[in-house]
């Protein structure tokens, strides 16, 4: 195993990136950086499971520049792939500061945009690629990249990749890209996909585990509430950010609905200054608004998870998960918001009556119980309404028949025994409202 390395002169590094890195204000390497950077210096493939706020991008980035250390010819020879375009300007922005005092080209591909600007910069000279799989594909396939120059490929947030179904383009990239390079795979969670991924394309890899796997950051005092509905979440939100020392918030929540509804009910109370970020808002609209947060200039960003990967905040205060993840790596990377460059944050969490057994897995992946705490009795919980309460119980079912292939559910239940009375009346009564 490889020694932890204190300081960033020790990794040899040339004196242009040593130089940026103290601009940047590190002076400790991360246990992830200490690991990593001199395994990747030597050519080693490299497994790296750490959670978002351990410094791994540094840890890939740093031997990568110090590799290609300059300018060279026109096409590529490092190649980035991150699932999100938010993630894709986080690494972006990061390399641009580690390379500020060389003359290293990059150019960043995602969607959402039209490619000619991309097309471009890549017809300019470039000697690294970041992007998102299908982007990269889309202006291979217009034969715009020529890729034998290509000598690294790392894979950041691999976990999410698989979640959002990128293997097969992973795949079509891995059989254009030359077979003889260094690979370097992250991940926060070393899933079934993603060790099906690693072997297929790291050749004898070390591995870096910084912490046990799936574990969250220890600096985070996580805290879950029962909360048993939408309206209910809506008062104890507005009463937490009540509280002055909730200066720096992210709001998580499930849907793009929600999140607008949640932001202009915040707007309303005059709770913010605050924007929202979801997959229609326009890329501008949502690279403002992270802007805008990082620097201090909003109180609240409401966010679907498309930005739970995507936002290198250093000061968050507080991570609210309005809604539980259905991704349960989800929950891992949205509460990294907080509690980053050794930092203490707060993550808390709503969860409604179905929400609360996604929590028990939660807890099994991240290997350790939420705390869980009463709602003040300050805020005001209302009734669940009808439709909600049978959106849940739906909820509930479902969970428990993925759980248990035989278990028949409270609705099938209830249409299998009409010989109650009360059942018979339900069941005549739902008939005649057919009808």
């Amino acid at each position: 195993m490889t020694k932890e390395v204190k300081t960033f002169d020790e990794f040899k590094l040339n004196r242009q990136l040593l130089n940026a890195v103290e601009e940047m204000g590190y002076t400790v390497p991360t246990p992830v950086q200490s690991q990593t950077i001199p395994l990747a210096s030597s050519g080693h493939d490299v497994i790296g499971l750490a959670q978002t706020g351990t410094g791994k991008t540094a840890a890939y980035l740093l031997p990568l520049l110090m590799k290609v250390k300059y300018a060279q010819g026109e096409h590529p020879r490092a190649l980035i792939l991150a699932p999100t375009r938010e993630l894709i300007l986080q690494i972006e922005e990061n390399v641009k500061m580690l390379s500020k005092y060389t003359d290293l080209r990059y150019v960043s591909l995602y969607g959402g945009i039209g490619p000619k600007t991309q097309i471009e910069a890549v017809q300019n000279g470039i000697d690294i690629v970041i992007a998102t799989p299908g982007r990269f594909l889309d202006i291979y396939l217009k034969g715009e990249l020529h890729l034998k120059q290509i000598k690294t490929l790392i894979i950041d947030e691999a976990d999410k990749m698989m979640d959002m179904g990128f293997m097969p383009q992973i795949r079509k990239i891995l059989e254009v890209i030359p077979s003889k390079r260094q690979n370097l795979l992250f991940s926060a969670t070393m899933s079934q996909f993603v060790k099906t991924l690693s072997e297929e394309f790291l050749e004898f890899p070390e591995l870096v585990e910084v912490t046990p796997e799936n574990l969250t950051v220890d600096a985070i005092d996580q805290i879950l509430y029962e909360v048993p509905n939408l309206k209910s979440k809506i008062n104890f939100l507005e009463y937490l950010l009540q509280d002055e020392t909730f200066n720096r918030v992210i709001v998580f929540v499930k849907t793009k609905n929600t999140a607008d509804n949640v932001f202009k009910y915040l707007e309303r109370k005059k709770l913010g200054p605050l924007r929202v970020i979801h997959s229609n808002k326009g890329q501008n609209s949502r690279i403002n608004a992270m802007n805008e947060f990082k620097e201090g200039e909003l109180r609240v960003l409401v966010s679907t998870d498309i930005s739970a990967r995507g936002i290198d905040v250093s000061m968050v205060s507080h991570v609210i998960n309005f809604d539980v993840p259905i991704i349960y790596e989800d929950y891992v990377h949205r509460i990294g918001r907080t509690g980053r460059a050794e930092n203490e944050g707060v993550a808390i969490t709503f969860a409604n009556q179905a929400e609360t057994l996604h929590i028990r897995k939660i807890e099994k992946l991240i290997r350790q119980s939420i705390p869980k705490k009463a709602v003040p009795s300050e805020v005001v919980l209302v009734k669940t309404e009808k439709e909600e309460q049978t959106a849940m119980e739906r909820e509930i079912d479902l969970f428990k028949r993925r759980e248990n292939p035989d278990f028949k559910g409270a609705f099938h239940e209830k249409k299998a025994r009409p010989d109650k009375k009360s059942d018979k009346k339900k069941f005549r009564g739902s008939k005649k409202r057919r009808h």
